[in-house]
């Protein structure tokens, strides 16, 4: 049995997978949060397996949850194995292969997963300052993991890493070059992980080979980006050098004129930090009508809130002006998938995301759309149409899993 720990770890907290690769299945999982607070909280949830040859049904997990003071990650790591060996299932029986960590910026360096030792550390902690939210958190989480797990591999999957197959004239942005040079500025795009996952399953689900297909992948959830993916490699992506660039999201706003910001620097008193508050916590959804959740926005925009309504409509709006652009830079489309929270669950989002587009060959069956089942990948275009699209639920950890896997092997 092959088995892999996935650890994504944030500053206060880490959740973690333990999963089977052999078939694919997760055994348990987890969340250690509060992290240095006067009362941690961990949740450990097992997963029932069906034994070989038996019926394939769903069994019941079973969740724990303990409530104890976790002064640091490694403690919470030392939580997470107590929770192993009191619930199960047992390390020693399913004794983890590698543990592979998700890291949220890799820059320029980091092209492909990556196995950990103290350089690569110290390359993580140096990004940091292109991911302050984030890389601390994660090298924090890696710290104690290959404490806990010393004589395992342990391997670095990055957010950035499928985005790097973009061309120069996408990732560079048009400002001194110099400057930008100096200061690591240009394109790195997100969610790499999840538009990977998603862009290789729809693939397999059509029968087609992956090196020739033209996708667009949209990852719609609270965070949200689409990614234009020729033969299985990313060429262009909206998120940029920070995930704030690109779509309206629930509290981000996605593209903006850069005087807007000067702007309010010297007319409205913003200060750096006022500004970075507004854009990544003030503005999106959130910003235009007071709820950053789809499904809230949805009901009162049906009540007849104006504000809801606009937000709506602002969100598709920017949804068509990128699938438009991005089907003109591959040069036409053979699949779009919707993925995460909203991609895979709001009907609305997608038939409107694609209303436009029926020049482009583009087309959304009305009651396919409105009847996905929960965790399945689903056609909700007729199957007569050239352009498939798709609804594909995404797994980011089992991406992670499976990567780290692929680089162990490779030595």
């Amino acid at each position: 049995m092959s088995v892999v720990l996935v650890v994504n770890s944030g500053s206060s907290s880490f959740k973690y997978q333990l999963l089977d690769m052999g078939t694919e299945r997760v055994l348990a999982s987890g969340l250690v949060e509060r992290i240095g607070e006067q009362e941690g909280h961990a949740v450990h949830t097992v997963r029932p397996q069906a034994e070989p040859g038996a019926p394939q049904v769903t069994l019941a997990a079973a969740t724990h949850q303990a409530h104890r003071q976790i002064p640091d990650h490694t403690a919470g790591f030392q939580a997470m194995l107590d929770a192993f060996a009191e619930h199960g299932p047992s390390l020693a029986a399913h004794p983890p292969a590698a543990v592979g960590h998700r890291v949220v910026h890799g820059g320029a360096r980091f092209f492909d997963a990556t196995m950990i030792d103290d350089l690569v550390e110290i390359n993580i902690d140096e990004l940091s300052v292109l991911a302050p939210l984030h890389n601390p958190g994660a090298l924090q989480g890696i710290r104690a993991a290959r404490r806990a797990f010393a004589d395992i591999p342990h391997v670095a999957v990055f957010d950035t890493a499928f985005h790097q197959s973009m061309p120069p004239a996408a990732y560079t942005y048009a400002i001194d070059r110099e400057l930008a040079r100096r200061h690591r500025i240009r394109r790195y795009g997100f969610h790499g992980t999840s538009h990977k996952f998603v862009s290789q399953a729809a693939a397999r689900h059509l029968g087609r080979e992956l090196a020739e297909l033209r996708q667009l992948v949209f990852h719609l959830g609270n965070g949200a980006s689409v990614t234009a993916i020729d033969g299985g490699r990313s060429v262009e992506t909206s998120m940029g050098f920070t995930p704030l660039e690109g779509l309206v999201m629930g509290t981000r706003s996605g593209d903006l004129d850069p005087a807007v910001l000067l702007h309010l620097q010297r007319r409205a008193g913003l200060d750096v930090d006022g500004v970075d508050r507004l854009l990544n916590s003030r503005s999106g959804l959130v910003g235009l009508a007071g709820v950053g959740d789809m499904r809230d926005l949805l009901s009162r925009a049906d009540a007849d809130d104006e504000d809801a309504r606009l937000a709506f409509d602002v969100y598709v709006h920017r949804l068509r002006g990128y699938a438009g652009a991005y089907i003109a830079q591959l040069g036409g489309v053979d699949v779009i998938s919707f993925t995460a929270g909203v991609g895979e669950n709001v009907a609305r989002v997608r038939a409107a995301a694609l209303e436009t587009l029926g020049v482009f060959g583009v087309r959304v069956d009305e009651a396919k759309n409105a009847s996905v089942p929960r965790g399945e990948i689903t056609r909700i275009s007729p199957d007569d149409q050239p352009t498939a699209v798709l609804v594909v639920p995404t797994d980011e950890e089992l991406e992670i899993a499976r990567q780290t896997l692929d680089r162990v092997a490779a030595g």
